[in-house]
């Protein structure tokens, strides 16, 4: 985590890493691995950058190759498979909008393809929003954010489970929002909700094939989405309500899904929501 002050700053969506200051610690500098998924073959969506590029290389760092799936940003994507080969893994990459369930299922093919099959499905990709109102939200907006946030999850899953072998690993990103609502980001924490318990579900359901179904739900990380959905002011004092710290980094939060990609150290871990928040709790 880091107390590094940061200045009011937009982007337009979907958001780039180079322009935030800071600069987002993203790279897993200092993380060594231990061979935990050594062989492994992962796709990531939303890898290109934030906590899709920390979770791919850590992913590479403990031997897995990884595919990442991720909108339009080619400059993210490119750097995140330099930093990936640069562990000696391979990294594909495979543009495209995965709210359209055609691109999801490509994008899940081309994994095997390339990568020679699929042991880890990461569902990370998001779109938010803040809004002072209900009213605010068409259902034109609710609808685009559910495609993206729940929907992308269902069909990458779907899709993914026709190559994941028995023992194979499925990470749903969550959120705080999803735990407690947020009433700025109501369409976004709905989303979250919904992906609560989709990994609830889904744990349940392929129980029988001891694949693992867990979600990682995290509080405020400094990711490109953020400058890319706040206004400047909301920017500049994001993640200031945390009691551990102001604001988690990448690198914080990957780690997490070492862990739950892992059989070695999470075995037995299945329908669960970890939550790095920072120091938050609730009730329950």
């Amino acid at each position: 985590m880091s107390d590094e002050k940061r200045p009011e700053q937009q982007q337009d969506p979907p958001g780039h890493t180079a322009p935030m200051d800071p600069h987002p610690k993203d790279a897993m500098e200092g993380y060594e691995g231990r061979s935990l998924l050594t062989g492994k073959k992962a796709l990531i969506t939303g890898g290109d950058s934030g906590i899709g590029r920390a979770v791919a290389v850590a992913f590479a760092k403990e031997g897995a190759d990884v595919a990442i799936a991720y909108l339009s940003e080619h400059d993210d994507a490119g750097h995140t498979a330099k930093l990936v080969e640069a562990e000696g893994r391979n990294c594909v990459l495979i543009p495209g909008d995965l709210s359209d369930e055609e691109a999801c299922r490509s994008a899940v093919a081309t994994t095997v393809a390339d990568l020679g099959g699929l042991d880890i499905l990461v569902n990370n990709i998001a779109q938010q929003r803040p809004v002072e109102s209900l009213d605010e939200v068409s259902s034109e907006e609710w609808d685009a954010t559910f495609r993206t946030n729940v929907y992308s999850y269902f069909w990458c899953t779907q899709a993914a489970l026709d190559h994941l072998p028995d023992g194979a690993a499925i990470i749903n990103t969550g959120s705080v929002n999803g735990l407690r609502g947020n009433k700025s980001l109501i369409a976004y924490a709905a989303t979250k909700g919904a992906v609560h318990v989709f990994t609830k579900s889904m744990a349940q359901v392929l129980v029988d094939r001891r694949i693992r179904v867990n979600c990682v739900a995290p509080g405020p990380v400094w990711t490109p989405l953020i400058p890319s959905t706040m206004p400047p002011e909301k920017v500049a004092s994001f993640g200031g309500q945390v009691p551990l710290d102001e604001v988690a980094q990448p690198d914080d939060i990957a780690p997490s899904y070492v862990f739950l990609a892992s059989e070695r150290l999470s075995g037995y871990y299945t329908g669960q929501v970890l939550s790095p928040i920072g120091g938050e709790t609730h009730p329950g």
